[in-house]
């Protein structure tokens, strides 16, 4: 519609709705354009690789990197990307994507410069405090009478009476009167209102989950019972009519004027009538809040009165939200998880590597007899070649003309064959993982209870292979699996298998288990798993008294951030990094100390480069914590360097696979970075590796030891004494 509405003599085509109209402009979702590429007519696709001569994707910061990437690298087209994300914030592969540098967006519009422009508005946020929210409910804090009313409580099925509930908990699983209440109060009474001042303004409330959006939709109408239930309403994916709701929600004179969600009104919609936003659930994606936030910024004229324009909106936040991102705290979304299907792939690649790696001794076992009986594979050789076979069955069975496969037809081709799979090279486990796993593949699918039993047994069969610490954690978890098994002895499936589900829940099963013992025990249960019944907490109602504190305005970092910083952080990169010949630039790529004089000559040099004013360079220094940092953030380090600056680290040491590789990647870090924060150990690519972080593969005086060669690279870069 908005499209009409700008370019009337376009005729864009809705291929959702009109997959067989013909136009010069068309829109698209991601899945139903990756049906339309695979369909054919005549042998020929309609839609080739050169039918477009400009891609737009909306939303560019989306899935479209694990699931939907395909589409764009199909078309031989320009491609523009559009987010509303803030720019740091952007997932790496977005700007990969785009051929750019990371961090370096070919335009951005900040929230400051649209609001000076006229273009939106901006917020004004409180933080109000909540006591359970924020601790929890304690039985001892309670009054005499709210000790009754817990004691007297159904908490679960097995009549465990608990002394204390996080706060994690609340409304996730119980909901409390008196927190919602105060809640409702607080905000009916603050908010922004309309019709001369007499009915709050549209407003969004984002609920935790759709328990808690219909016990606010419920406390609403019991404390204002004179809107008869139309004046707040639950609008999410579960909602009869929620499209009918929203259309109302839409309409500035039309009930509802509360909006209580959950996930379906964070992003996507545009309802410029929104004053209100009220934030009771946790949130810590900064995208994710700033596309929460962007609900509120459209502009509205006279929406207030004749000549009153909306000026600003609130956010109320009872979660601590705005606390968490006025320290700046690096947050993370995180990339979009991989498939079930992929995660499955790669473990069984790991899994191979692992038994090629493994001595035949370890493998061959004392508990033969036992595995002949279950029946299954008793040696390493015999399971190695199952999972090789079942890889490349799935690999086999990927269809060539999928336009995502074809891109990868030479390695499919190779992995296809059996031979290819009798022994894999480092390289050939790498461009596996990398570019065939996940790919379509038209074997019947499977049960996903099933399929992530399997992951479950993978992950066990691995770290019994590499010792892992955390094998205890996932041996439990397939303890209680068992034991929710054997309560379905009723089904005659369970009760062929029950001398194995009983075993297994036995602490002298795992003792010394092998990968082929829990080979047998996957193979057996994996069918199994699915009548396992769906446990969930029911939900816990109480009426205890909460404490809300004082509010607290908060101004969000992030809110003035434009362009020019964005443009001289690229122009110094492309600068510095041509003149890695320079004796203080080549001090801080090669890791030596600095001095006093290098970082004025080192100031003197950005001044002189045209990249930027002197207040684009304090401005980054100051947000790197010293020049020589932001200079070295930007040049990286010698590889050889960063190597040498772990040489003390590795020193006397005979490191594991899994070690060196690790140690690898901090190298990588260095030389990409080349500084690098002991916290970054333990998120990813590290805890591919080792998911504990280095916890998990070094002892605590290795750590130490690591943490301190990580001080030193920084001291090389920091300012001089």
């Amino acid at each position: 519609m908005v499209f009409k509405r700008q370019l009337p003599d376009a005729s864009p085509v809705n291929l959702v709705t009109e997959k067989d109209a013909e136009g010069r402009v068309y829109v698209s979702t991601y899945p139903t354009m990756m049906g339309l590429i695979d369909e054919t007519a005549d042998s020929q696709r309609r839609f080739g690789v050169g039918h477009f001569d400009l891609v737009i994707i909306d939303e560019a910061h989306r899935s479209v990197f694990q699931k939907y990437r395909a589409i764009f690298d199909y078309f031989d087209s320009l491609l523009v990307g559009l987010t509303a994300t803030p720019k740091d914030e952007v997932d790496r592969n977005t700007y990969g994507l785009f051929d750019l540098e990371n961090g370096v967006p070919t335009d951005a519009y900040s929230l400051e410069e649209a609001v000076r422009d006229g273009f939106l508005v901006p917020p004004q946020a409180v933080s109000v405090p909540l006591r359970f929210q924020r601790e929890g409910i304690t039985y001892a804090e309670l009054s005499e009478e709210e000790k009754d009313q817990w004691d007297a409580l159904e908490w679960d099925d097995d009549g465990i009476v608990p002394n204390r509930v996080e706060s994690e908990a609340v409304n996730k699983w119980l909901f409390n009167k008196d927190t919602v209440d105060k809640v409702l109060e607080h905000f009916m009474t603050r908010g922004i209102k309309v019709a001369g001042g007499d009915r709050l303004g549209k407003t969004i409330i984002f609920a935790k989950n759709q328990q808690h959006a219909e016990f606010i939709a419920e406390r609403f109408n019991a404390n204002y019972p004179h809107y008869k239930g139309e004046f707040a309403r639950v609008i999410t994916f579960k909602t009869e009519y929620a499209q009918s709701l929203l259309d109302h929600f839409s309409n500035k004179e039309k009930a509802p004027h509360i909006a209580i969600s959950v996930d379906m009104l964070d992003t996507g919609i545009d309802v410029p009538e929104v004053l209100n936003l009220v934030f009771f659930k946790l949130v810590r994606s900064r995208t994710k809040f700033w596309q929460m936030a962007g609900r509120g910024t459209r502009l509205c004229p006279d929406l207030l009165g004749p000549g009153q324009h909306k000026q600003f909106f609130y956010i109320f936040d009872y979660c601590q939200n705005l606390e968490f991102f006025a320290q700046d705290i690096p947050a993370t979304d995180g990339t979009a998880g991989a498939s079930l299907g992929k995660r499955l792939f790669n473990a069984r690649l790991e899994l191979l590597a692992a038994l090629d790696y493994a001595s035949h001794e370890k493998l061959v076992t004392a508990v033969k007899e036992a595995l002949v009986a279950y029946g299954g594979p008793a040696t390493k050789e015999e399971l190695r070649q199952s999972v090789a076979e079942l890889l490349q069955r799935e690999v086999a069975a990927m269809n060539l003309d999928n336009f995502v496969v074809r891109p990868h037809r030479r390695l499919v081709e190779k992995y296809a064959k059996p031979e290819s799979w009798v022994a894999l090279a480092n390289e050939a486990l790498a461009e596996l993982s990398r570019e065939v796993a996940g790919l379509p593949c038209e074997l019947d699918p499977e049960n996903e209870e099933a399929k992530r039993f399997d992951l479950l047994a993978l992950s066990l069969q691995l770290a019994v292979l590499r010792a892992e610490p955390w094998f205890v954690r996932l041996r439990d978890r397939v303890k209680e699996i068992a034991g929710l098994l054997e309560e379905k002895s009723a089904i005659p499936m369970v009760r062929e298998q029950m001398a194995l589900i009983q075993e297994i829940q036995s602490d002298e099963w795992w003792q010394d288990v092998t990968v082929s013992m829990l080979e047998v025990m996957r193979r057996r249960l994996r069918g199994l798993v699915q009548f396992i019944d769906k446990r969930q907490r029911k939900p816990v109602y109480t009426d205890f008294e909460d404490l809300m504190g004082s509010e607290t305005g908060f101004s969000l970092p992030g809110f003035g951030v434009g362009t020019d910083q964005a443009k001289f952080v690229a122009k110094a990169r492309a600068f510095l990094r041509q003149h890695l010949d320079h004796v203080t630039v080549a001090k801080l790529w090669m890791n030596k100390p600095l001095t006093a004089s290098d970082l004025a000559e080192l100031e003197q040099l950005l001044n002189k480069s045209g990249t930027g004013g002197p207040d684009d360079i304090r401005q980054a220094a100051h947000e790197a914590k010293g020049l020589g940092l932001f200079v070295r953030s930007l040049v990286g380090m010698d590889r050889s360097a960063a190597k040498e600056a772990l040489a003390g680290f590795i020193k006397e040491k005979t490191l594991t696979a899994n070690q060196l590789e690790f140690v690898n990647l901090v190298v990588d870090h260095l030389t990409e970075h080349g500084v690098m924060e002991p916290a970054r150990l333990y998120e990813s690519p590290f805890t591919d590796i080792a998911p504990y972080g280095p916890d998990g593969l070094f002892k605590a005086v290795e750590i130490d030891e690591l943490f301190h060669a990580l001080d030193l690279v920084r001291a090389t870069a920091s300012e001089a004494a």
